[in-house]
């Protein structure tokens, strides 16, 4: 199985937010995705700074990625704040889910 951006992207709209249970996803809190080869870098953020709940996300994030044969050492978490999360960001379904907009 080739691995591929789309693969990746589906897995990790399985990755809920852990208060929210909305995908990080459709939350827009997956900035980027690279796959070269068997890595991958996922940018991201948060949709705070210090969420005390990154470690619960970062450890789902692998835990899905693994099931695509993905070795946790070629699994890279680039997290930034830069640029800031928004509401703006997320999907219209996740906005739906949360009364907003």
């Amino acid at each position: 199985m080739k691995l591929s951006k789309e693969k990746v992207m589906i897995k990790l709209k399985e990755v809920l937010d852990p208060e929210l249970n909305i995908s990080i996803v459709d939350l827009g809190l997956v900035y980027n995705v690279v796959v070269k080869k068997a890595k991958v870098k996922i940018t991201m953020t948060l949709t705070t700074i210090g969420c005390p709940l990154i470690s619960l996300i970062d450890s789902e994030i692998r835990n899905r990625l693994k099931e695509l044969g993905i070795l946790e050492k070629d699994i890279i978490i680039d997290l930034t704040f830069d640029p800031p999360w928004s509401v703006d960001k997320m999907s219209d379904k996740a906005k739906a889910m949360l009364g907003i907009g």
